[in-house]
């Protein structure tokens, strides 16, 4: 039987797996340690037209100055119709070239690693690209598309969730089993599931009855360090900013649409759009606070999104652990330091958190179990370990019952653990 490739191509970052021998092992895909696990789903072009994926792209880009094409959270542009294509330097890219380029080179590591090329793949997906039917299933051929032009032949997709729920069973002893609700905290979205594991079971060829019932929720990472920029930081951008239209004496704010763009660190480079430039050059030659706009300004141009959200999501973080934590930037003539307290983090984060505790209740009704008769609670994701996250969990089914082991590696050793539950027969054909 040939190795089969497991990828978890994440918002954030990305991860390989590759199932081989009837056993599962999780491969470095960006450096040889533990910390290689994990790649940024990121993309660099230069001027040179030399593209780069992962940390290597996040290097170039600090190395030449934001001179280049800088690119991330692709996978959220996975069901948006409106984003076809985009042109880099002179050359046009489609939605599934740009995946695609993460994916080749994801395989590429793996292929080095085993000495021999793969070509098929389980694929993760969430449970919702989109609420849209029409989207997500146009989100899911993207994805396919891209895996095609990567190199694999033979590719097969499973629910994150599911993936995550196959992970925990191998934690199990033989025989032991369990009803678990996985909560699957991505960057993008946040999926859930109930399903029933037992121990031993890695080689049953058909799960569907034991998926008691899925969901999700377009809230997860990069949500609350939007509405961190909305509160904390976007002052500093001209939120708060007001200018005054040609010919009439009213001031009027800068336009939401604008702001909300900023607030989303991979829409930022929309705002380079000929139209919007124009209007903020407007803005700028009226407003109250010219430095604002002027800050506005130098992020488009420099591209320094990225590195801002490293910023607020790296204080994020830090309220983990601790009450308070700084964020802190400098760039040009920007200098950011806004204190943020975990309180205010929950307080401004509320319908966030509501839209989670609303789709979770929604997963377990649907299961047809109450949340007494659920045996374990198994969280993954790195925004799974905000303590208000967790606090939901607990207050629905108890702190006896969640269970945490690796945040960010348990989706893609599940998507390896899948190999056998879509590949039996095929695998054999593969084989001859």
């Amino acid at each position: 039987m040939q190795p089969v490739f497991g990828i978890d191509f994440g918002t954030t970052n990305s991860a390989l797996s590759v199932y081989r021998n009837g056993t599962v092992e999780v491969v470095a895909v960006d450096g040889n340690d533990r910390a290689g696990e994990l790649m940024r789903s990121v993309l660099y072009f230069n001027e040179d037209n030399e593209i780069y994926a992962g940390n290597e792209a996040v290097r170039q880009y600090v190395g030449d100055g934001a001179a280049g094409r800088f690119m991330q959270s692709i996978k959220t542009f996975l069901p948006n119709t409106s984003f076809d294509s985009t042109e880099i330097f002179g050359k046009r890219y489609g939605i599934d070239d740009l995946v695609a380029i993460i994916l080749r080179q994801i395989k590429a590591r793996g292929e080095a690693y085993l000495g021999g090329p793969v070509e098929s793949v389980v694929l993760g997906r969430p449970v919702v690209f989109s609420t849209d039917a029409t989207k997500d299933a146009i989100a899911e051929q993207r994805l396919e598309k891209a895996a095609r032009k990567a190199g694999f032949k033979n590719i097969w997709f499973q629910f994150e969730p599911v993936a995550a729920a196959l992970a925990f069973e191998e934690t199990l002893q033989t025989g032991q089993e369990r009803v678990v609700f996985i909560g699957d905290f991505g960057g993008g979205t946040s999926d859930f599931s109930v399903i029933r594991v037992k121990g031993g079971a890695f080689g049953r060829s058909d799960r569907r009855s034991d998926v008691l019932s899925l969901g999700g929720v377009y809230v997860a990472g990069d949500k609350f360090d939007s509405q961190i920029m909305w509160d904390k930081v976007a002052h500093y951008f001209g939120r708060t900013a007001r200018y005054k239209t040609l010919g009439k004496d009213d001031w009027i704010t800068v336009p939401r649409s604008i702001i909300y763009t900023l607030c989303q660190w991979h829409r930022i480079p929309l705002l380079r759009a000929r139209k919007t430039r124009e209007h903020i050059r407007v803005i700028k030659g009226t407003t109250d606070d010219r430095q604002a706009i002027q800050n506005l300004e130098n992020i488009i141009d420099d591209n320094f999104g990225f590195f801002l959200f490293q910023a607020i999501e790296g204080a994020k973080c830090k309220l983990s652990d601790q009450e308070q934590a700084m964020i802190s930037f400098t760039e040009r003539d920007l200098c950011i330091s806004e204190q943020i307290g975990k309180l205010e983090f929950e307080t401004i984060n509320q319908d966030n958190f509501q839209q989670i505790a609303d789709c979770i209740d929604d997963v377990v009704a649907r299961s047809g179990l109450s949340p007494t008769q659920i045996d374990s609670v198994f969280l993954t994701g790195g925004t799974s370990r905000i303590p208000h996250i967790q606090n939901l969990f607990i207050e629905r089914f108890g702190r006896e019952k969640l269970e945490q082991r690796d945040a960010f590696t348990s989706v893609v050793h599940g998507l390896g653990s899948s190999v056998p539950l879509f590949a039996e027969s095929s695998l054999a054909d593969i084989a001859k």
